[in-house]
């Protein structure tokens, strides 16, 4: 049973009740955990792959690459298919039964990696874990919007943009004090089970959108058959696109980062990986809150452009110029963080202004995860790439970054949504 503490707030309200903070709680500490279960195979891939198939060192870094860029392709279209499938599920029954439902989908298969024995089962438990994140994400903006006066969106968008970098950042920590190598990589991903008792809370405490209420009330949701309706279809693609150019700079090669760095240490520095995450988590948790406020600022598409001219520069300097894990790549994998996730602030602020409430959580939750799917490309490519550059994930990113001049282009096709209201 949930509250029955009204969380409905007129667009330009200022008073928070009970009801909104456990909205925002439930949402930020859901996507924060799943930032907790994106950031644990970037720290265990490389040992965990070691130990289940040791190779010669001449062909250790191709074969890790190239699992690496398969599971996390699988992880993508996990994710892809529960942003739609959980996303339809929160617009027919509600947003908080599908969100704790997704939670636990993803706590209790996180957990199951501890038990693969191959790399292809690591890839199974990932893409069904993924299935449960993918609609998390979906389903809490949702929630977090439709709460909350429109007045704060741009904040709250930055909020739970900060929340899956706060999650990355903890299991980075986590990763510091508890050194992962072949024996020990199992230990990390039990501790991807705790998320399951947040679902009962939610359950328990967490009211559901009034918003979404009073709009499938007055019509019924059909959310899949609307969103690719003509009226609703451009606004759907462009989401879709938008959300790539962010997802494949991010998972294409930004994900690689601790990989590269325990290569360019040989492995001799058990630290690398958890720092570089560390790092980049660091950044990314500024960087998301500076992009939601900004766009809030000065506008959806220039805030975009921005994002994608940072990006593009930081990423090339990164990747073409350092060679060594020393004090500029350090800062450079923090500027890094902090451009290319700068746009999981701009995303929840953004894609919920393009869709009505009755099938908002389908429509961003199929633009979000269907960039995951393109995503799952970029990582096979990257994969790929490794292999073909014979080991370099430095020549790999540089090409792969390369993403964000699209996004350059692209956003000045996109709908301006700034100091408009939430569509009904």
């Amino acid at each position: 049973m949930t509250t029955s503490a009204p969380i409905a707030a007129a667009p330009g309200g200022s008073t928070v009740t009970r009801g909104q903070w456990l909205v925002l709680a439930a949402a930020f500490l859901g996507w924060m955990f799943d930032g907790v279960e994106m950031g644990i195979f970037p720290l265990v891939a490389r040992p965990a792959l070691q130990s289940m198939l040791p190779l010669s060192a001449a062909g250790q870094d191709q074969f890790v690459g190239l699992w690496m860029g398969r599971i996390t392709a699988l992880f993508l279209v996990g994710a892809a298919a529960g942003g739609l499938g959980f996303g339809w599920l929160g617009d027919r029954v509600g947003r908080v039964r599908a969100m704790t439902l997704s939670i636990l989908t993803y706590s209790i298969f996180t957990g199951f990696c501890f038990f693969a024995q191959q790399p292809w089962h690591l890839g199974m438990f990932r893409f069904i874990a993924a299935f449960g994140m993918g609609g998390e994400w979906s389903l809490g903006v949702a929630l977090v919007m439709e709460a909350w006066p429109s007045s704060k969106r741009a904040l709250l968008a930055g909020i739970i943009g900060v929340a899956s970098n706060a999650g990355y950042l903890l299991i980075a920590l986590v990763g510091f004090a508890f050194v992962v190598t072949r024996e020990s990589w199992r230990w990390i991903m039990i501790a991807g089970a705790a998320p399951a008792l947040l679902a009962l809370a939610i359950q328990m405490w967490v009211p559901e959108s009034e918003r979404w209420k009073a709009a499938v009330h007055e019509r019924a949701s059909r959310p899949v058959r609307e969103i690719i309706s003509l009226g609703l279809l451009t606004k759907t693609l462009m989401g879709i696109a938008l959300a790539s150019v962010a997802l494949i700079g991010t998972w294409g090669s930004v994900q690689w980062l601790p990989i590269w760095a325990d290569q360019m240490t040989g492995g001799r520095v058990p630290t690398a990986k958890a720092m570089t995450q560390i790092l980049a988590s660091a950044g990314a948790m500024a960087g998301c809150l500076v992009g939601a406020l900004v766009a809030g600022r000065i506008g959806r598409r220039p805030a975009y452009f921005a994002l994608c001219l940072l990006s593009l520069f930081f990423c090339g300097w990164l990747f073409r110029q350092v060679h060594a894990y020393d004090a500029s790549f350090l800062i450079l994998v923090t500027l890094v963080g902090a451009s290319t996730a700068a746009f999981y602030g701009w995303l929840p602020l953004y894609l919920p202004e393009l869709f009505p409430t009755r099938v908002r959580a389908t429509g961003q939750g199929l633009c979000y995860n269907s960039g995951r799917l393109l995503a799952a490309v970029g990582a096979l490519t990257q994969g790929q790439l490794v292999a073909a550059y014979a080991g370099s994930y430095a020549k790999a990113g540089a090409t792969l970054t390369l993403i964000y001049v699209v996004g350059l282009a692209l956003i000045w096709l996109a709908p301006e949504t700034k100091d408009q209201p939430l569509p009904e």
